[in-house]
């Protein structure tokens, strides 16, 4: 195995390595797949810990660096995610000796494999890609409406609706999508288990065991449209007796994060606080208000705390 590059953010090592992968060096090109799958962990750690952390206290973040750098060190070992695979075989598309005859890459012309083929009769129906909204204000606008609804079904603040939402996927911009980079409009993160007879999508994921976070391969639900997604939330909520406490304090946003993480909702043990953070973020707060101006919000939805 070559030992050109010794530190995951050594950027020039990488750079070496993308070289030598390009003349067909196998060893080469495995390493660098391997350091780039570390550094996508890592940034994917540190988006996390920043969603978590914005409105939080200021203090040194060196030691959370440094744990999220051992984490991702950790997590990308042996086969790591299988991020580093598909890196290794677009690596490969890349030099001269693995294109086609045409000059064009095996498997099509993008040289991405295509996506399979989803279980269940909604396979067939198309769904489009999703693009990222370019703020927490457009992820608030979109949503909005969906939440309002599901709100008024639940007898949940849609505000701790829009919360949950944006802790699950980052404003919008981690949302769950399949190979072919399709949303699959689950903004709350909904795991298809056995009793799912609709779309899933599998995905690496954090898992919290102990307190630690561990990498997982889960199945989640997938829908049609944002509208299906929220839908489904509604139900999944009403039709499961552990969550009868959190929707009778969905008047109160706090308390129903609260109630969401007492009932198991997810496996992060700062699950609420991290939702009464962004419910008490300036973001959300100006996202809300800019709506209410707009004409989107009721005056007295807009100012409830």
């Amino acid at each position: 195995m070559t030992t050109g590059i010794s530190l995951y953010n050594d950027f020039q090592g990488l750079a070496r390595l993308r070289a030598d992968a390009a003349q067909s060096s196998p060893d080469s090109a495995r390493e660098a797949a391997r350091q780039f799958e570390a550094l996508f962990v890592q940034m994917m750690l540190k988006s996390m810990r920043d969603a978590s952390s914005a409105y939080a206290e200021q203090r040194d973040r060196t030691y959370d660096e440094m744990f999220d750098q051992q984490i991702a060190l950790e997590m990308t070992r042996g086969r790591g995610l299988g991020l580093a695979d598909m890196l290794v075989q677009q690596l490969r598309l890349s030099t001269p000796e693995a294109a086609g005859a045409d000059g064009a890459p095996p498997g099509g012309a993008t040289g991405v494999p295509a996506a399979p083929a989803a279980a269940g009769a909604a396979a067939a129906r198309p769904v489009a890609a999703t693009s990222a909204p370019a703020s927490p204000a457009d992820f608030v606008r979109e949503l909005w409406p969906h939440a309002e609804r599901a709100g008024r079904e639940l007898g949940v603040d849609p505000r701790a609706i829009v919360a949950q939402a944006a802790l699950e996927t980052g404003w919008g911009n981690r949302q769950i999508r399949d190979e072919a980079g399709r949303s699959a409009n689950n903004l709350f993160g909904i795991k298809a288990d056995g009793r799912w007879e609709g779309r899933r999508v599998g995905v690496n994921t954090l898992e919290y065991e102990g307190g630690l976070p561990a990498p997982v391969r889960a199945q989640f639900r997938a829908y049609d449209s944002l509208a299906e997604g929220v839908a489904d939330y509604v139900r999944f909520l009403k039709d499961n007796p552990r969550y009868r406490a959190a929707l009778q304090a969905g008047g109160d946003a706090g308390a129903y994060a609260g109630e969401l993480q007492a009932a198991g909702y997810a496996t992060d043990p700062r699950y609420a606080d991290k939702i009464r953070n962004i419910l008490a973020s300036p973001a959300l707060d100006a996202a809300v208000r800019t709506l209410k101006f707009a004409g989107g919000v009721p005056t007295t939805q807009a100012n409830r705390g």
